[in-house]
């Protein structure tokens, strides 16, 4: 594998059948659903009709997910493109670590080659993310990373009958 996908404590790579499992049981987490716009579960079935029609071409869909996994090969996350504007050579992230894999340094070891890998291959010039204000573990691993927060909006996030403030964070390259 490429030094730039795989930095010997995670890697990057593109989804598999195999993962119809593993992304069915993420995707119907409802303690995650706070972190996205999920908000019905998704059937084994719809996940395989997305499994089977994954491209990875990131120029024809505007978005792009990959597994994540660390050094003994076991996936622990995933990375989202999404919201690609190529015009303007940006994308919004997405990066989630399942919750028996956080606290390891993967979250930071996975941007490195998220950073890279969006710079290197796919041309970004930079990169954003939403995340709510309250999510502070979050923050401090964006920030740390060297994301700026370009700005907060205000009940930007609604769960259940109360809304949510959401930082604006961008990383320009």
């Amino acid at each position: 594998m490429s030094s730039l996908i795989n930095n010997g404590h995670v890697s990057l790579r593109a989804l598999e059948p195999t993962d119809l499992e593993l992304l069915y049981s993420w995707e119907n987490d409802t303690s995650l659903w706070a972190a996205t716009d999920t908000t019905a579960p998704y059937s084994r079935q719809t996940l395989w009709q997305y499994l089977e029609n994954y491209t990875g071409d990131i120029y024809k869909t505007r978005q792009l997910r990959l597994i994540i996994q660390n050094n003994n090969g076991t996936a622990i996350g995933t990375v989202d493109f999404f919201n690609f504007d190529p015009l303007n050579n940006r994308a919004e992230l997405g990066l989630f670590i399942a919750n028996e894999h956080r606290r390891h340094g993967y979250g930071r070891a996975a941007l490195h080659l998220i950073c890279d890998y969006a710079q290197c291959h796919i041309g970004l010039r930079q990169l954003y993310v939403y995340i709510r204000t309250d999510n502070l573990a979050c923050l401090n691993l964006f920030t740390t990373f060297g994301f700026v927060q370009a700005g907060v909006l205000r009940a930007w996030v609604k769960r259940g009958r109360n809304y949510h403030d959401a930082a604006l964070l961008q990383l320009i390259f």
